[in-house]
């Protein structure tokens, strides 16, 4: 009897879906741990050089910071501009309200978060009065980060930024001349004139140079020292220059005078100046309607010996005969008496 083949049972999940393949022979290959280790070098060398060239262009002065205004001491040097015309303020004022601040300023580190302003006076002013219309009290200034090596070079920024946008009186040019030598940032007027106006022409320099005097002597004492013309300036200078006891008069008069507009300042300057080019116009022709001689002559003998006025001798007389021999003896004798020792 044939022996019977024993069933296995039947497989329960037979017909079930099959599970996902998780590896196969067409999968992506994975990448080498040493291309991992090369891309995130490269994007960590990316980074480091963006942000050392960053910051390289803040502190050199090439990249625009948004800076609290309050941070700005706007008083950091001696401002060349003395006077700002409303009109114009509100002129700039009416710009930044409707296209934003265009320029920034330029500023420079003075620590404790402090920044000293270089150039932009009227734009941090502008600012400062727009915020306080609107009641913000956190204004901020778009300001490029400068860093001058020595003070002179902010004076030179400033000098050259209101040169070129500002049109300002020669006063005002001669007083930052005298302002940063009394600062110490140079040791002579000269230098300091040669330096903050290397652009400007010879004739403008000169120019600015004659007011010099002008300023030292009138400086706190004119209310309006931008309204003083060259031609007025000028003429000052150089009445200043023939009679240095013309300063205290002339400051007497304005601090005694009564100065409310431009016009009267002028009208008492130029009256003042009159006056005294009329007192030194009297004074010279009273000393040349009297002049005081310029030798003096003594006749010894035959012989004319002459005293200059400048201390000098001189023997007048022509060939003279033996007899004369005596005559002569007698003359250099009496000139020798005032020969220096």
């Amino acid at each position: 009897m044939a022996k019977r083949k024993r069933l296995t049972p039947p497989n329960p999940t037979y017909l079930d879906t099959p599970p996902l393949e998780t590896k196969s022979m067409f999968a992506t290959p994975r990448a080498a741990p040493i291309a991992d280790v090369a891309r995130d070098a490269s994007s960590t060398a990316a980074l480091n050089e963006l942000s050392d060239s960053l910051a390289r262009a803040r502190e050199e002065g090439r990249m625009v910071v948004d800076l609290p205004l309050d941070q700005i001491v706007v008083d950091h040097l001696v401002r060349d501009r003395l006077v700002v015309d409303e009109t114009e303020m509100q002129t700039l004022k009416t710009s930044l309200r409707r296209r934003g601040q265009q320029t920034p300023v330029e500023v420079m580190q003075l620590g404790d978060g402090r920044y000293g302003l270089i150039s932009g006076w009227r734009r941090c002013r502008a600012l400062a009065e727009i915020a306080e219309e609107d009641g913000r009290y956190d204004p901020t200034v778009l300001a490029l980060l400068r860093r001058p090596e020595e003070a002179s070079d902010a004076y030179l920024a400033m000098v050259e930024e209101n040169e070129i946008r500002v049109d300002l009186s020669y006063f005002e040019r001669a007083r930052i001349v005298v302002k940063a030598v009394d600062e110490g940032v140079y040791g002579t007027e000269r230098t300091a004139l040669q330096m903050l106006f290397h652009s400007a022409s010879r004739a403008k320099r000169s120019k600015i140079g004659s007011f010099l005097p002008v300023v030292r002597a009138l400086d706190g004492a004119l209310l309006f020292p931008q309204a003083l013309s060259e031609r007025l300036g000028l003429s000052l200078s150089q009445a200043l220059n023939d009679d240095p006891g013309f300063a205290d008069r002339l400051t007497a008069r304005l601090a005694a005078a009564e100065i409310d507009t431009p016009e009267t300042e002028t009208a008492l300057l130029t009256k003042t100046l009159a006056a005294q080019n009329q007192s030194l116009k009297a004074k010279t022709e009273t000393t040349s309607a009297n002049p005081e001689p310029a030798f003096r002559d003594e006749t010894i003998g035959a012989f004319t010996l002459r005293r200059h006025r400048d201390g000098t001798l001189s023997i007048l007389g022509a060939a003279w005969p033996d007899k004369l021999e005596p005559d002569l003896k007698r003359l250099l004798s009496n000139a020798s008496a005032y020969v220096p020792k």
